[in-house]
């Protein structure tokens, strides 16, 4: 995917010293991009495209180009502009006339540094958008009963995202299993029921692979606790694994957390770490999130232990670095979503908890409230670094 620049110049203006200015605020960017001038036959096909406002009086050639434009991209129109030669000016009138025809745009303007920025955020979302189009997820088995609030709407998925949710009865996942032979396993454990439970747990995770290229997915949520009364295992160790190769990989069928961590990866090239708030400390904006496994590239190290509601199986507690986190969730129609930055402070490995434990305080402590009054579901997604405006900046357009 590339950056394309089209341009826009008055005929008033002396194209000499013009191309002059253009090739001094281009290279002040430093960013690679495809120079197309004033030929938008292709506009819309190339990635992310920037209209560069050169000059004042460019206006009504903006409004001529403006219904071929439109035909040809939906994505909104940005602005690029030197403040030369009248040229923020002009965009700003052309900004106001888009906005007054409902028309999505932006100008963008500053120095170089802040220009720069902007553009490489608005490149990784937009690649992003494109790396989600097509996407097939999968719902290995419905949503667990228990999640009554994190059901979706294909339709708006499909539209909005350009994601096919594909339903896989568990049946076929558990058949899967059972045909897949004798499974050895690079992991080792001092816990002799451990041990023994590791065959099987590389047996689920063999068997999601093949259903993984059976039905050519790159990702799906699977509803992990029936295994626990079929195969008296758990897939817990597998998530962890296909998270770290790429396939997102959720648990309990919640499908709105498999879009978020979706959304991630198509972002940052990490699933993050679906889980649940287990503690709430609203006067320090502490929250402690646990959940028994994590993708194994997003921890510094990790210890295998049981499922922590049955007591079987392999579970993961794994061990974040800590500094700046996001905590992330969509909803299943898309409507709405939360977004918060902060630090995860510390982890820990509590007996009477979920396997892998963070606690993380919030940047904007007020933010805590949201979990109390009105939260998306119980699962949310726990991503490094500092990330909201470059998710925010995804979702704006949906």
């Amino acid at each position: 995917m590339k950056i394309s620049i089209y341009s826009l110049t008055s005929e008033l203006h002396d194209e000499q010293s013009v191309s002059h200015v253009t090739q001094e605020f281009l290279h002040s960017l430093q960013l690679t991009y495809d120079w197309k001038g004033n030929h938008y036959s292709d506009y819309g096909k190339t990635g992310l495209d920037l209209i560069y406002v050169r000059t004042g009086g460019t206006e009504g050639i903006f409004k001529k180009l403006l219904p071929t434009l439109q035909q040809q991209s939906s994505q909104p129109f940005y602005l690029l502009t030197s403040g030369k030669s009248n040229s923020l000016a002009a965009s700003m009138e052309i900004l106001s006339y888009l906005i007054q025809h409902h028309i999505k745009g932006e100008i963008l303007h500053g120095a170089p540094d802040y220009i720069t920025a902007r553009i490489q955020q608005l490149f990784k979302a937009a690649h992003a958008r494109k790396q989600l189009q097509g996407s097939r997820l999968g719902i290995i088995g419905q949503p667990s009963d228990w999640l009554i609030s994190s059901t979706v709407d294909k339709d708006i998925i499909r539209q909005q995202l350009g994601i096919n949710l594909i339903d896989i009865p568990i049946e076929e996942l558990e058949e899967t299993i059972q045909s897949v032979n004798g499974q050895s396993s690079k992991e080792t454990s001092p816990v002799a029921s451990i041990q023994r439970a590791l065959p099987d747990a590389e047996r689920i995770y063999t068997a999601l692979k093949i259903l993984v290229e059976r039905y050519r997915l790159q990702g799906f949520t699977l509803r992990c606790f029936d295994l626990l009364t079929s195969i008296r295992n758990t897939g817990c160790l597998a998530l962890a694994r296909l998270n770290a190769e790429g396939v997102v990989a959720g648990c309990e069928g919640d499908i709105p957390a498999m879009l978020s961590m979706t959304i991630v990866r198509s972002l940052l090239g990490i699933s993050g770490f679906q889980a649940n708030p287990a503690h709430i400390n609203p006067e320090t904006g502490e929250i402690l999130f646990a959940h028994c496994t994590i993708p194994l590239n997003m921890v510094e190290r990790y210890e295998l232990d049981t499922h922590f509601e049955s007591g079987i199986g392999v579970g993961i507690r794994g061990y974040m670095k800590e500094g700046p986190v996001t905590i992330f969730k969509v909803s299943g129609d898309l409507s709405h979503s939360f977004i918060a930055e902060g630090e995860l402070v510390h982890n820990q490995a509590k007996p009477d908890l979920c396997r892998t434990q963070q606690v993380i305080r919030l940047s904007e402590k007020d933010q805590v409230h949201y979990f109390l009054t009105h939260p998306i579901g119980n699962h949310h997604i726990i991503l490094p670094g500092h990330q909201k405006a470059l998710l925010e900046e995804l979702l704006k357009t949906q």
